[in-house]
């Protein structure tokens, strides 16, 4: 309540600054007489149709110009709801190998062996992006190891997975969305150098967007009334439910390079929508639209592109992948603790629980539609290799 009483006091102070030529011409006839005397002005409500036995002007008139880009007081939320959070649960432990490169990662037949490097029963290939998955671990000496599927032990960190989970839609929503992807301090203005609003928003807060103007060679979003934020703090989910060309059953994903977003639509309908990472340079994700060619619960990825093979990653049990465009996939990322950059050698990296939803929805032949709206990314496919994780 004391939060909706300061903004309608800034709306207020805001009107007395944006209309006051426009108010006292409506009030004033040629002979200069007042044809409004005596009436009183609207109440400061959201009023699309202004007219009837008040006057339409001051906190009346901005308010409603406001509520045609969406933006009402109180915020009207948007009409989604969380997934189900058990959709973050996955059946495997997870753990990064302690290896530097170029050692070769070995395993042991006990704790006790793999603390003293005795014995060794075989060996991982080198790498620098080593994640295994494991069904015990034991601390020896202050180290701790861990058992994988085959019986082996390894020197290991286990390791947490994000739990970030996006939105599920009830209706398309009226004005466009985003989430902060790193701590931001809005600012009064759409400037740099324009005094900060009070407090800050931290990374993964759901925003609704009503404005994106280009300023000194930034863009600017105002996530409340004159509360805007930076490009660089914020990706933005523009809502399209016109079917991509060439998409034949009205069901497709949207992968959107430039946003680093995903959404799901059927019928015309927004279902799905989340933060995702995409291929970074040079390991782009190819835009273009290609069908969902193979969907596997599990899979264990490999691969390496510099000449050395310093590159090699070895990411055990990947949970719910979907094969889209060769080895490229869409799939849960167990090792990515920030979504919203580009980060992977060329897949669709998602949260665990992300994954999952999109998995228990999708079908071997929906359409994937790979888009950058910026023309960044290349779009030769001679450019493109099998691609990976």
């Amino acid at each position: 309540m004391k939060r909706i009483f300061i903004v309608l006091i800034n709306v207020i102070i805001f009107s007395a600054f944006l209309y006051p030529k426009q108010a006292a011409a409506s009030l004033q006839t040629q002979s200069g007489s007042e044809p409004y005397a005596g009436q009183v002005l609207c109440l400061p409500g959201a009023f699309n149709d202004l007219g009837g036995d008040c006057v339409p002007l001051g906190p009346s008139k901005v308010l409603s110009e406001l509520a045609k880009i969406g933006l009402t007081i109180p915020e009207t939320p948007l009409p989604t709801k969380n997934p189900d959070p058990t959709l973050t649960d996955v059946s495997y432990h997870f753990a990064r190998l302690n290896v530097e490169w170029p050692d070769r990662p070995a395993f042991y037949s006990s704790p006790l062996d793999a603390s003293t490097g005795s014995n060794p029963i075989g060996y991982l290939p080198a790498g620098r992006f080593l994640y295994i998955s494991y069904i015990n671990r034991s601390i020896v000496n202050g180290k701790q190891f861990v058992q994988i599927y085959g019986g082996g032990w390894l020197r290991a960190s286990p390791t947490e997975y994000s739990k970030f989970q996006g939105l599920v839609f009830q209706k398309n929503p009226r004005n466009s969305f985003g989430w902060i992807i790193d701590l931001a301090t809005p600012k009064t203005s759409p400037d740099i150098n324009s005094p900060s609003s009070s407090g800050t928003i931290p990374r993964e807060t759901l925003i609704q967007i009503y404005d994106v103007v280009e300023a000194y060679g930034r863009k600017w979003y105002m996530i409340v009334l004159n509360q805007w934020v930076e490009r660089s703090q914020i990706r933005q989910v523009s809502v399209n439910p016109v079917p991509p060309k060439g998409v034949d059953n009205s069901r497709w994903i949207e992968v959107n390079l430039y946003e680093q977003t995903l959404t799901v639509y059927e019928q015309g309908n927004l279902l799905f929508a989340t933060l995702i990472a995409t291929g970074a340079k040079p390991y782009y994700t190819q835009p273009g639209l290609f069908k969902i060619s193979k969907k596997t619960p599990a899979e264990t990825m490999t691969g390496a592109f510099e000449a050395d093979k310093s590159d090699y990653y070895f990411l055990q049990d990947v949970p719910w992948t979907m094969y889209f465009d060769k080895s490229r996939a869409l799939h849960g990322a167990y090792w990515r603790a920030l979504f919203g950059y580009p980060q992977s050698h060329g897949c669709v990296n998602l949260s665990i629980g992300d994954s999952r939803w999109l998995y228990d929805w999708a079908r071997e032949g929906d359409w994937v539609y790979v888009v950058d709206p910026s023309g960044m990314t290349p779009t030769d496919p001679a450019l493109y290799t099998q691609g990976g994780a």
